[in-house]
């Protein structure tokens, strides 16, 4: 069943976003309103990383914005490839955010500060924990559905916000009982090593994105497609490209087949594997398919067993792979 169409897809993605930019505004509020009633450097420190929530909402906003124009004469790809830098840009203050909790909570274990009002702090930071859970739940399964890296950065950093929380409350619990003051800062770098984690992850994954790197979960999906409907005219298929520009897919591949078809013929074929792809995809990939007519060494994988024209036997059939997929069939062939 075919997805939604493009600028549907959008259009959801910046709604949601537009509510993540909504409540990462909200919850940073109520935790500086949380710190200034505690003066827990703990929940400063959650504050502080909620700053970095506010600027990727907004970057995340603009960079959906963005993608979502249409293809031009400048960007004959489309915009998309912008969720990938806003994703890296996000998870570069994600890293500067764990580094300056780090160095906040490291001054504070050498220094006294009174403590008041903790259990205020407690309600108030649990409050958002909850909110930011949810919301960032939502964000990446929106994200993954609509196949948009910003959402499912944003998503990920909102439920990295979210354990980074609760760890927070743990160390308030175990401060408002035994009223140990460095608690409150061990605490807080504790979790800024979980926040530095998630901004490699995020960083590498973005890095991946704008060089290109292969998507081996999505080749490894297209190829069991293409396995399981797999027609005798296609003989083989081979030097598979993917690029991903944000939610969008531009595939292109050598499709062969049997010499004699003539052009509407084989062109009957590259509709077949269009349709194919289209069906499983949506309209989110963009497939281009240029055929080879198949030579002397193919007829050693040819299945097509009504041929008249073969000179060779049949000796194995090509399944497809990761692997040989990518490749060039004659070497794949006399491999």
């Amino acid at each position: 069943m075919s997805e939604s169409s493009p600028s549907a897809i959008s259009r959801q993605n910046l709604k949601v976003q537009k509510i993540i930019v909504a409540i990462s505004l909200g919850l940073f509020l109520v935790k500086i309103f949380a710190w200034w009633l505690t003066n827990s450097v703990a929940i400063l420190t959650d504050a502080l990383e909620s700053t970095v929530n506010v600027i990727a909402g907004f970057m995340g906003l603009y960079s959906l914005h963005l993608s979502a124009k249409p293809k031009d004469k400048e960007h004959p790809y489309g915009h998309g490839k912008v969720e990938f830098i806003t994703a890296a840009i996000e998870g570069a203050l994600i890293t500067v955010a764990g580094i300056l909790i780090i160095r906040e909570a490291v001054l504070n274990l050498f220094t006294d500060h009174p403590f008041q009002k903790i259990d205020w702090g407690l309600y108030l930071v649990s409050a958002t924990a909850l909110v930011n859970y949810f919301a960032g739940l939502a964000c990446v399964r929106t994200g993954t559905k609509n196949h948009s890296p910003a959402l499912i950065s944003g998503g990920k950093h909102l439920i990295s916000d979210t354990y980074t929380t609760l760890g927070i409350i743990v160390g308030l619990v175990l401060l408002y009982i035994t009223k140990i003051a460095w608690i409150d800062a061990a605490v807080a770098i504790l979790f800024a090593c979980i926040i530095l984690y998630t901004g490699y992850r995020i960083i590498r994954k973005s890095l991946a994105g704008m060089m290109d790197e292969a998507d081996t979960e999505l080749i490894q999906h297209l190829v069991d497609l293409l396995n399981q409907n797999r027609s005798d005219n296609w003989v083989d298929l081979h030097n598979l490209r993917i690029i991903q520009y944000g939610s969008q897919i531009h595939m292109d591949c050598h499709l062969t087949v049997p010499w004699y078809l003539n052009v509407h013929e084989a062109h009957r074929q590259i509709d077949a594997l269009s349709g194919l792809v289209k069906q499983h995809f949506g309209d989110r990939v963009e497939l281009f398919v240029h055929t080879d007519g198949c030579l002397e060494f193919s007829c050693a994988i040819c299945e097509k067993t009504t041929c008249a024209e073969r000179q060779h036997p049949f000796q194995k059939k090509m399944v497809w792979t990761v692997d040989n997929i990518v490749s060039d069939q004659k070497h794949r062939v006399q491999a």
